[in-house]
């Protein structure tokens, strides 16, 4: 099994070389693409490791949701943080088992050796094992030529397809967690991508639909990072919020009240800490990724009130 790519962006210009935006670590994708959670918010409280291999077990008592976050590297970056809000504001029981390079069909059954994700941790397999109330399904919608399991379709070169897949895709993932016995599909809706921001755009509509198909539940994670009124505009740093304001280490700029999302060196990822070759969550606070998971641990809240 290959493994996930991890690797960063070499730099962001105006206008961008094919030499400019290939990933480093032979990870390549001309057009878009992402695999790691700080120390916990001055609110959160440290968790234990987020991966579980539990057996099956009964549903958690009323207003105890059991929460299930697959995903790829920004899954990976915010799986602590999100696991921590989860526990301190929910009292939910959390696993995350994301895997860094993934598409939706890395973690379909039936996907055998041509994919990243092992069978243990398909989707379904941890469906059953742990019968969650809610799967949260965080993926950016890689675009590249690396996930064996989209047959070589990509964004730049395949584009019709590569919508059409995500569309099966979805669908398939949703029929096949909703078969396992999983009470809700949550689908994270992604931030801006400065260099194809209509396949953002398109890879989001995509969940809507779903979503909206199936009875599930959506996240605007995405929206949390994106400019005021300008939803799927990139910026590399925001106006700090109130919780920024109040927590210095989470406004990165407080004399000109803005925070950093991302790196100088990553526009797509969110932790502020270089990116390792073992992907793991992100070590460092970084404002993007508690802001995200802030919107998912809302919106199960939600779902449960």
């Amino acid at each position: 099994m290959r493994r996930p790519c991890t690797a960063r962006r070499t730099r962001l210009v105006g206008v961008v070389t094919l030499a400019s935006v290939l990933l480093l670590g032979a990870c390549g994708d001309p057009d878009s693409g992402p695999g790691a959670a700080p120390p916990p918010a001055p609110s959160m409280s440290r968790a234990p490791t987020t991966h579980q291999q539990a057996p099956a077990s009964p549903r958690a008592p009323a207003g105890e949701p059991t929460v299930l976050y697959l995903g790829d590297s920004l899954a990976m970056e915010s799986q602590k943080v999100l696991g921590q809000l989860l526990r301190d504001e929910l009292k939910a029981r959390y696993t995350g088992a994301p895997y860094s390079g993934t598409t939706l069909c890395d973690y379909l059954e039936g996907t055998g050796v041509d994919s990243l994700v092992p069978p243990d941790d398909k989707a379904a397999a941890l469906v059953r094992r742990l019968r969650p109330d809610v799967v949260v399904l965080q993926f950016w919608g890689n675009a590249w030529d690396y996930t064996p399991c989209m047959d070589g379709i990509t964004y730049g070169k395949r584009r019709d397809e590569y919508f059409a897949r995500y569309t099966s895709d979805a669908r398939k993932l949703t029929e096949q967690i909703e078969g396992a016995g999983a009470g809700k599909v949550m689908w994270v809706l992604q931030g801006p991508d400065p260099m194809t921001p209509d396949r953002v755009r398109r890879v989001n509509r995509i969940y809507e639909k779903q979503a909206a198909a199936s009875d599930g539940l959506l996240a605007d994670a995405g929206k949390a990072v994106s400019p005021a009124g300008a939803r799927y505009t990139w910026a590399q740093y925001l106006p700090c919020t109130a919780y920024e304001r109040e927590h210095p280490d989470y406004c990165t700029q407080p004399g000109n009240g803005r925070t950093a999302l991302h790196r100088d060196d990553d526009y797509l990822h969110f932790c502020l800490a270089p990116t390792t070759s073992k992907p793991k969550p992100c070590p460092v606070r970084s404002p993007g990724i508690v802001r995200m998971a802030r919107v998912i641990t809302d919106a199960i809240g939600a779902r449960l009130s």
